[in-house]
């Protein structure tokens, strides 16, 4: 008798989703204002105007599924972790959620003037977690860190790398049904992002989803099972993790995506040569 195959269930849906900014007339020319100076309207004049981050946006995300957000700067990433978690209301569309999105589980919680030990327990407190269970789980979370002898002082004294890795510690914690990462892997060691990586999977047996904003496609590959691409605040191309990633480099970085080809072809043929190897070794065993 067949198994029933169990049904996906969807926990993030986006329906035509549009976020906007707006920012004073005189700061419109300045800064990261500047890359956005395509997407400004209105008038010339000083005065507030309208910053379109994320233009019609829809796509749907599935329990268990860990998806990486890539584009250049100023594409609308991370806009959209903010109106998926619940913190921008969209100007236009809707996003649905099956759960409680957490954006790298407590930044809002943090304070920078309290030390790292302090600021585990609050934020663990924040996310609902008893007292009992962040005396369990304080050790890990200094230890996951890897910020040493740092976590007895305050957080303002901390380097923007070490206070990631911090919140990623407290907000991995937990289970969540839909976890909102922002560069966190980004920074630390090689050994801390590879824990990093074993917790997403961690997260993503527990039928958790993982969104993952990354400017490093070696982390996405490595974490991510898909990938949307945006640019603009538009997707361009949403699939396959390699598949995304691949278009990406040969539009951004034709070297690299050349590189790559050639990587893959070397690895097949040295699979192929191998298989015929092996077939040819039981042949003169047989």
């Amino acid at each position: 008798m067949t198994e029933p195959v169990e049904e996906r269930k969807p926990t993030v849906v986006a329906d035509d989703v549009h976020l906007t900014y707006k920012i004073s007339g005189r700061y419109a020319n300045r800064g990261g204002a500047l890359a956005l100076a395509r997407t400004v309207t209105g008038a010339s004049k000083p005065g507030m105007r309208e910053v379109k981050a994320v233009r019609g946006v829809s796509f749907t995300a599935w329990e268990g599924e860990a998806i990486g957000l890539i584009g250049p700067n100023g594409s609308g990433k991370s806009t959209l972790l903010r109106g998926i978690a619940g913190l921008l209301t969209p100007s236009s569309g809707a996003v649905y959620t099956r759960g409680e999105p957490a954006l790298l589980g407590v930044n809002a919680a943090l304070i920078s003037t309290m030390s790292g030990e302090r600021n585990i327990t609050l934020g663990c407190l924040a996310m609902g977690m008893t007292p009992q269970d962040v005396e369990e789980r304080f050790d890990d979370i200094c230890e996951f860190s890897g910020i040493g002898d740092f976590i007895s002082l305050p957080m303002n004294a901390y380097s923007s790398g070490m206070g990631a890795r911090l919140r990623f510690a407290i907000a991995s914690s937990k289970s969540h049904d839909i976890l909102l990462i922002d560069e966190a892997l980004a920074t630390g060691d090689a050994e801390f992002r590879r824990r990093s990586e074993r917790r997403i999977q961690e997260l993503r047996k527990e039928a958790g989803t993982v969104f993952l904003v990354s400017h490093s496609l070696g982390v996405v590959r490595e974490t991510c099972d898909r990938a949307i691409w945006l640019e603009e605040g538009q997707i361009l191309m949403d699939g396959p993790t390699d598949d995304v990633l691949d278009a990406y480099q040969e539009k951004h970085d034709p070297k690299k995506a050349a590189q790559r080809r050639e990587q893959r072809r070397a690895a097949e043929e040295a699979a192929a040569k191998k298989k015929a190897d092996d077939e040819k070794a039981i042949r003169a065993v047989g």
